[in-house]
Parts: structure tokens; sequence; C-alpha cells
């Protein structure tokens, strides 16, 4: 082989070697100048995993992942959004609605996730028969003339009687939130008791007349009248039967005590009085009407008429706004 032949060959295997070096040199530099990110990827299952791309769109970097989602699924943030290292992206249900960690700015504390995610609890229905008692009113016939033995005399005895009521109820964490009735069925018609007194008492009220018997220290009112009383009592307390006999109680107080007489000579019609209950303060004891009370406070109720009492005050607030005496979460003085 001749000299100048070699010579050629050897130029072109420089040349060669020079060409795959500047190569290698340049897929280097585009290596390095390419930044890869560390992103997390939370599944739905709640598994973690890791993903070191160059994507920053959260859509490339699922399908750089081989990750395809289903039709009732969304990502958190959304499939258009770019994330950058450190960031999760998060799998999970359509109707997931994410709670961010708020600050209270009135004093500076912290609520957790956890907190807040409570006050996002799901919320329950469930349809209930139950049977509800139906009181028996009291009729009076007066007797202004009748001798001594036939006045407040009891002329015929009442009988409770009895319905079937469909509610449907709302409940969050197990707890009743809302309850709505969607029937009545009678079962037994109440039969009315019937009084015979020498003067049927009227008490007045401010914004209504309501009609009572007052005999032996009990006071008796109409069906209507009984589950208003019940229904006031319950918005005012219903968190235990202690909690609303002492409720009761002070109206019962205030029949009888010549300060408060000037508002009624009655429970009722002290409740009525303004801005004294929550009977002309507002109208949310409406919701508890017909039976929308606990049965505690029935009973409470009921057993405050027939002369029970838990205290001898004759106001009371919330816990918190007054000095006093705390009995179901109000303050007694």
């Amino acid at each position: 082989m001749k000299k100048e032949e070699k010579a050629s060959i050897s130029i072109m295997k420089i040349i060669c070697i020079s060409v795959l070096l500047i190569l290698i040199s340049g897929i280097g530099v585009m290596a390095v100048n390419t930044q890869l990110n560390d992103v997390t990827i939370v599944l739905q299952n709640g598994y973690e995993m890791t993903s070191l791309t160059s994507k920053t769109k959260v859509s490339d970097i699922l399908k750089e992942n081989n990750i395809i989602l289903e039709e009732n699924q969304k990502t958190i943030p959304d499939l258009e959004s770019e994330v950058k290292a450190g960031e999760n992206i998060k799998i999970t249900d359509k109707s997931y609605q994410e709670v961010q960690i708020a600050k209270i700015a009135e004093d500076g504390v912290e609520t957790s996730l956890n907190q807040l995610l409570e006050n996002y609890a799901p919320i329950t229905e469930k349809i209930v028969v139950e049977q509800v008692v139906i009181p028996y009113e009291t009729i009076t016939k007066n007797a202004d003339s009748a001798t001594g033995d036939t006045t407040n005399k009891v002329l015929q005895q009442g009988q409770d009687g009895l319905k079937e009521v469909t509610y449907k109820i709302k409940y969050q964490k197990e707890v009743e939130i809302e309850k709505t009735i969607l029937s009545e069925t009678i079962i037994k018609e109440p039969i009315n008791k019937i009084v015979q007194v020498q003067k049927k008492e009227t008490a007045r009220s401010a914004s209504a007349r309501t009609s009572v018997t007052y005999v032996g220290g009990k006071w008796t009112y109409s069906a209507s009248d009984f589950d208003l009383l019940c229904a006031i009592t319950a918005q005012e307390c219903s968190s235990s039967y202690e909690g609303a006999l002492a409720v009761i109680t002070t109206a019962c107080n205030r029949a009888t005590s010549s300060r408060w007489r000037r508002n009624g000579t009655d429970p009722l019609s002290q409740y009525k009085a303004p801005n004294q209950f929550c009977y002309s303060i507002d109208s949310h004891w409406k919701r508890r009407l017909n039976g929308n009370y606990p049965s505690q406070v029935k009973q409470a109720v009921t057993d405050a008429l027939n002369g029970a009492r838990n205290h001898n005050y004759l106001s009371f607030r919330s816990a918190g706004t007054h000095s006093g005496v705390n009995i179901g979460g109000n303050v007694y003085f």
C-alpha cells in the first residue's frame, strides 16, 4: 500500500473519531441542561410513587408513567397544571373536595386539616316511623253558680291518643341534624278531659291570648299550647332533661312572682312576653312544633306544669355571657 493511501485512511479515522467525540459531548451537554424534577404521584388507594422526570405538565407525567385515569377520577392539581420539583400529584374521586389548612385571623390558632374535614362529613338520610302520643285537651266548664262540691270537678277523664308519624331524618357523623315529617296516621283519637271549674282563667300576653286552667297548683293547656310550650323549651335547651326543666322552671317561677306577673300568670304567657324568650326574638322554635323535640323535653314540661322545679331563679343566659349556676348549658341567676 502506498504511503499516500495510508495517510488518507489515517485522516479519515481521525475525522470519524472527532465527529463521534463531538456528538457524545453534545449529548452530554443536553443531558446536563435538562432539569429532572422529583415528583410524587399519590394513587387513589393511598399508594405513593416517586417519578424522576423532565416533564412539568400533569398529563405528561402520568402518560410517562403509564397511568390512565378512570372516568370517575381526577387529579389535584388538574391535568393541564404545571408542577414543580417536590410537589405532589394526587389521584382521587371526582366528588372529592380538597380542603386547605386555614388560619383563624382573630386569635392566630391554626386549624388542622383533619378538623376542617370533619365539617365536610357525608350526610345520610333515613326514613323512620315512630308512634307519637297525641296529648288530650282539657275542656273546662264554668260553674260560677255551682255549690262547692261541684266546683273543680273532673267530669270526664282524658286519655292520650296515638299517631304513627313517618320522618325523614338527616344525620352527619351519626348526629341528627334535620328531621322532617313526611306523613301522619291517626291510630287512636285522644279523649278530651272535661273539668268543671268555678272560673276559667285567661292569661293575656303582649302578642296573643292563651287559654289555661290552673287547679291545685298545676297548669293544664290545650294540646296545641302544650306543643308550643315544648317547642319553645326545646329551642332554649334540649340537650338534657335537667336543662329543659330549668328553662320551663324559670317561666313557672316568673308566673308566680309579683315582679314578673305583668307578663302573665302562667308559663306560656311568660314565654310569649316581648324580648324575654326565643318566642319573640326569632322564629327558630317553629321548626320544633308538632312534636319535633326530644321526649325528655316533653317530660320536663309535663313535670314542671305539675309542680316540679329544679331551681329558684328568674332569669338565665347562654353560658359564658353571665355569671351564675350552669344547668344544661345555660347560666341561671
